[in-house]
């Protein structure tokens, strides 16, 4: 079971290289898809340094996600934002998940790196969130099997909430499920924002996209500049 891993990028020259090579540690991944939404700092050159296969695509982890996702050939795609670190046990915990043939796919248990005291909790959070039945976020590696994520239209192209949107159709399809591995992501966006701001932030966005708000309305909410 080869896994084709996605990542959508946009200025991430600092940070490529580390999330490359965690992820080829596992040698269940056959190909990593770079999928650059107009970097202008030389993410695309590293990514080809890298051997990555590089696919230019409208800016919005959506419309990125969809494009590097069509040119994946791996039996399962795996997407993985481009500051998230892959565990050497990541490719077996999918490949043991997948033996179910009623798991479509699912994602991984997530921590963050280098993070205060009081953001510790967010693995105890994915579990809740799963025993919700609540989507599984992009930073936690959403993997799914290639032929389902065709057969449901690929990754849906909107600028935000589009694993909320893929998560709720996949469910359709069969069961998610947390792999027995753990991702570990960074806390940059909160230390930009601050940590009370940017978890208020996001739960906004949730609440917002529950009562229908539009995908435009979500992303100006979530990209919106931090007042100083």
């Amino acid at each position: 079971m080869l896994i084709s891993v996605v990542i959508p990028t946009l200025n991430e020259v600092a940070g490529l290289s580390e999330t490359v090579a965690r992820a080829r540690a596992n040698p269940e991944v056959g190909e990593i898809i770079v999928a650059d939404g107009g970097s202008g700092d030389g993410t695309v050159d590293l990514a080809e340094r890298l051997e990555c296969q590089v696919v230019r695509a409208t800016p919005g982890r959506g419309a990125q996600l969809r494009a590097g996702a069509a040119r994946a050939s791996g039996e399962v795609v795996l997407l993985l934002h481009a500051d998230t670190w892959l565990p050497a046990d990541a490719g077996s915990a999918v490949r043991e998940c997948l033996r179910d043939e009623g798991v479509v796919g699912g994602g991984f248990w997530k921590v963050f790196r280098n993070a205060p005291w009081f953001m510790r909790g967010s693995r105890a959070r994915c579990g809740l969130r799963h025993w919700l039945n609540q989507p599984i976020l992009g930073d936690q590696g959403l993997f799914v099997r290639r032929r389902i994520l065709e057969e449901s239209g690929g990754v849906p192209e909107v600028p935000l909430m589009e694993e909320f949107e893929l998560c709720r159709v996949l469910r359709r399809r069969g069961r998610l499920v947390l792999a027995p591995a753990t991702v570990s992501t960074s806390t940059r966006r909160f230390r930009q924002n601050g940590v009370l701001r940017t978890y208020w932030r996001m739960s906004w966005v949730t609440l917002r996209y529950w009562l229908g708000a539009s995908p435009a309305e979500l992303e100006r909410i979530y990209n919106k500049p931090a007042k100083r």
